[in-house]
């Protein structure tokens, strides 16, 4: 297995910090961006930027580009205002989907021209479950969809250079985050496990180990496609 070095943002927490440990352990190095980039024991190199800052970003990951030979890119920083058809700011609909798409198109840029030069790159999108629809999330789910449609087109302009380029969408997901707004117990847990066939949560390093494979030298005959891992809930409910 050649060790790779791959790019991940909203690596501190959550999906992107099991990510970063999965492909640490499989050898890989992983360099990751977050808001914050002091959290001890990253399994790899975590750099601070607020991602919401396009020309911070972008001077950001200029200097990376020449600092590294980057292999690949997971765009998974996300950020989700809940709000109901009536009651929709645009100041925070352009926030969610600013952030969730504009730093997948900078970082993706980025990295292309090494990936171009090598014949080889990889470019994974993180996409969710809420593509399906889902209540109050009219601006994230939109913002994710339009990254399963990145990953299409830009698999079809990348089709023969050696890259490909696809999504994970996940499902529920026992982070921290998740945690926070869902305490065990609750109205939202229960809601949220109703929609799950499997009856449970997904893991972060389950999510983790679908985008590594996704990386991965096996998966050179795969672009532009959308994996949902989510425990069935994209194909409905279980029967009771």
């Amino acid at each position: 297995m050649k060790s790779r070095t791959f790019l991940v943002t909203g690596a501190s927490k959550g999906i992107g910090l099991a990510l970063a440990q999965r492909l640490h352990s499989d050898g890989h190095r992983v360099v990751g961006l977050a808001r914050q980039g002091n959290e001890r024991g990253f399994p790899g190199t975590l750099v601070s930027v607020d991602l919401s800052d396009r020309a911070k970003t972008q001077a950001t990951l200029d200097k990376l580009a020449l600092q590294y030979q980057f292999d690949g890119v997971v765009n998974n920083v996300g950020l989700v205002k809940p709000q109901r058809l009536g009651a929709i700011d645009l100041d925070a609909l352009d926030s969610v989907m600013s952030l969730n798409l504009h730093p997948a198109v900078q970082a993706a840029q980025a990295m292309l021209p090494n990936m171009r030069a090598q014949g080889w790159g990889r470019i994974v999108n993180i996409s969710s479950l809420t593509v399906l629809g889902i209540v109050e999330r009219t601006a994230y789910a939109a913002a994710k969809s339009a990254l399963v449609s990145f990953s299409r087109s830009w698999a079809l302009e990348l089709a023969t250079t050696g890259i490909t380029v696809n999504s994970v969408a996940p499902g529920p997901t026992e982070t921290e985050l998740f945690r926070a707004n869902n305490a065990p117990g609750s109205e939202g847990e229960q809601r949220y496990l109703a929609a799950v066939p499997m009856k449970r949560f997904g893991k972060p390093a389950e999510i983790a180990a679908a985008i590594a494979f996704l990386l991965s030298e096996d998966a050179a005959f795969i672009t532009g496609q959308t994996l949902f891992v989510d425990g069935g809930a994209s194909i409905g409910k279980a029967s009771i």
